[in-house]
């Protein structure tokens, strides 16, 4: 397999699983390892041809006879946020944000088994040990933030320490030289009226117009995944192809 690089890293090929995302399907990905000093620059590369980091190894989908995972990301400063994304924002006027240097906290464990107890209880990582998570959380080999929403925080102050206040969302985040990535978040099940995972999306695209980045970077879409189909709803998104790179969701048939 032929990938243009700028440090010619050594490509892998992982072994076929069960495709999270379209049932009867396999999935297998092609894989690099991030190490030293040239990490930040080769994740930023492979991050604009589809790439997403995990922890010290960066992938991309590599599967036999399917092509539906598409990198996606916001173009946000030009998002006009919907009706019902704008009752989102107000609803969750009461939470704060506290960005942190990724180190993980048994609060955060414990909030992680709770969301995943909810929401992905068949899931891979229904398993996770807390040293598995500490790894997932920690193992960064490129500049990323571990950022904390808490319900009913006094202040919200960037590099500060934690608040009392109730932990409600936590998002994993890599900070890029054109936007912020979003690597994993969880949140409260309890509190789904407040749509917290899309809060979250909205105020990293709030932070990112603030510091004048370009993208919000979010992870794949799957056209046939009702799993992904909130992504959609974050116009203009742009989805990244080998044939065609980077275009707008529906400009080319995905």
């Amino acid at each position: 397999m032929s990938i243009q690089t700028p440090e010619n890293p050594q490509f892998y090929l992982s072994a076929p699983t069960p495709c999270p995302y379209l049932e009867g399907k396999e999935e297998q990905k092609v894989f690099t390892h991030l190490s030293g000093n040239r990490s930040q620059n080769l994740h930023q590369h492979l991050a604009h041809n589809g790439f997403r980091r995990s922890q010290n190894l960066i992938y991309r989908p590599h599967c036999v006879d399917c092509n539906a995972c598409k990198s996606a990301r916001v173009c946000v400063d030009r998002l006009v946020p919907t009706k019902s994304q704008r009752r989102i924002l107000n609803a969750n006027r009461d939470i704060t944000r506290t960005v942190l240097t990724p180190r993980a906290t048994d609060e955060h464990y414990d909030l992680f088994l709770k969301y995943l107890e909810a929401r992905h209880k068949q899931g891979g990582m229904a398993e996770m040990s807390d040293e598995e998570f500490q790894d997932m959380i920690e193992d960064t080999p490129v500049e990323s933030s571990l950022v904390e929403y808490r319900l009913g925080a006094q202040q919200s102050q960037e590099g500060a320490t934690g608040s009392s206040s109730s932990l409600v969302a936590v998002a994993l985040i890599d900070n890029m030289a054109d936007g912020f990535s979003m690597v994993y978040s969880f949140f409260d099940p309890e509190m789904g009226r407040r749509s917290l995972g899309n809060y979250m999306i909205l105020d990293h695209i709030s932070r990112a117009i603030d510091e004048s980045y370009s993208y919000l970077y979010l992870g794949y879409w799957v056209k046939d995944s009702p799993k992904m189909h909130y992504k959609s709803t974050f116009r203009p998104i742009e989805i990244h192809s080998e044939q065609f790179g980077w275009h707008p969701l529906n400009s080319i048939t995905a």
